[in-house]
């Protein structure tokens, strides 16, 4: 029966609805386990897909007239599902021998090469970096090496470190990937100081076109925790950290969301009120909860606490507790105008309100000390 099975386009039609409805809605949907040996790749994703519920499901999607295969119908592995796949042209691994050490180490190496030509600003094409790098893996598609990119990305992103701008974080890495990402921080620590210094750098705009730099704010995500203790980074190469000890990029940006204001009031027929703007952690430092008072009308404040980096839309940034407080405090009076891409191109999103309900909080320090307050006995 299993030679009847012809079509590599319903083997693609089966390893899609895979990739759509997901590994345990699949194997459930056809009634399969878990495969023990084979994997097949879809070469659009570069996901792993059980191969013998695959041939099952494409079976069913060549002949609808006899519907599916079951598992009884027919045995897997290496006699009978492994070469019918190859003959359609996929490619299928042995569950544990997905991506080499070597090849992993050569990815990661050349991902903070690219890394290291957008810091210092230099132009690189990264269709010639992927094109390289697969001279040297084992027959990687260009897809597959631009998804363990985007790998490589969201592991940065978990270290609160910067990550290439066109490689958007994508979660479900290869162990032994966030493993080489991690060997690799720790190993370079020094180099990657000096990319960070570079992205730190705060350098006004002189485009004041503020209005088309206003964008929404990132979208809320949920990730598994890695399945393995993290190893402490130095203080000194944690980038939202850093952020925040900037005062020349803080200072930088506060001024940018001063000019900001000043065209937002102007635009919405409230210039008059630009005469009243406070600028009060310039003023009187910070501890106010608040780096600017605007206004939104003649008696109606807006408290505007400002963060800035260079780092891209995404990017973690550190809150104080004074802030927070403030921010449920004064509740939609508050507004947090978080600058991103400042060295580049700055742009903002605005959350308004208590900062707890659009973003998660993770504390990061406790303060140590021999008195403890308890609540009065009445």
């Amino acid at each position: 029966m299993l030679g009847k099975l012809t079509s590599a386009l319903a083997v693609q039609r089966a390893i899609d609805e895979f990739v759509r409805i997901g590994r345990t809605a699949f194997l459930n949907r056809y009634g399969f386990g878990k495969s023990r040996d084979f994997m097949v790749r879809d070469n659009k994703t570069d996901t792993l897909c059980d191969s013998k519920a695959v041939v099952g499901a494409a079976y069913g999607y060549q002949y609808p007239d006899e519907g599916p295969l079951k598992p009884a119908d027919f045995s897997g592995g290496e006699a009978t599902v492994l070469p019918k796949l190859q003959s359609l042209g996929f490619s299928v691994v042995r569950i544990g021998e997905d991506w080499t050490e070597d090849e992993v180490r050569a990815t990661v190496a050349s991902y903070f090469e690219m890394l290291r030509h957008e810091a210092a600003g230099t132009p690189y094409v990264k269709s010639t970096f992927n094109a390289a790098l697969r001279r040297k893996l084992s027959g990687r598609s260009k897809a597959s090496v631009e998804l363990k990119h985007q790998n490589i990305s969201a592991v940065l992103h978990h270290l609160n470190l910067p990550f290439i701008q066109g490689y958007k974080p994508r979660g479900n890495s290869q162990l032994l990937l966030r493993q080489v990402v991690q060997q690799y921080v720790l190993a370079h620590t020094h180099d990657l100081e000096r990319v960070v210094d570079a992205l730190e750098d705060a350098r006004p705009t002189g485009d004041a076109s503020f209005v088309a730099r206003l964008v929404d704010p990132p979208v809320p995500q949920i990730f598994d925790a890695p399945p393995v203790v993290r190893e402490r980074l130095p203080r000194k190469i944690d980038f939202a950290a850093r952020d925040e000890v900037n005062r020349k990029l803080g200072r930088a940006g506060e001024q940018w969301a001063i000019e900001f204001e000043q065209h937002r009031l102007n635009h919405a027929g409230l210039g008059t009120l630009f005469s009243k703007l406070d600028w009060v952690s310039d003023r009187l430092g910070d501890g106010t909860g608040y780096d600017i008072q605007s206004w939104d009308a003649a008696e109606q404040p807006r408290y505007i606490e400002v963060k800035t980096t260079n780092g891209n839309h995404a990017s973690s940034f550190i809150i104080s507790r004074n802030e927070v407080d403030f921010s449920k405090e004064v509740e939609d009076a508050f507004y947090l105008y978080r600058i991103f891409s400042f060295r580049s191109q700055p742009a903002l999103y605005i959350l308004r309100g208590a900062v707890d309900r659009h973003v998660n909080l993770e504390p990061l320090d406790y303060r140590a000390s021999f008195r403890k307050l308890t609540a009065a006995v009445n």
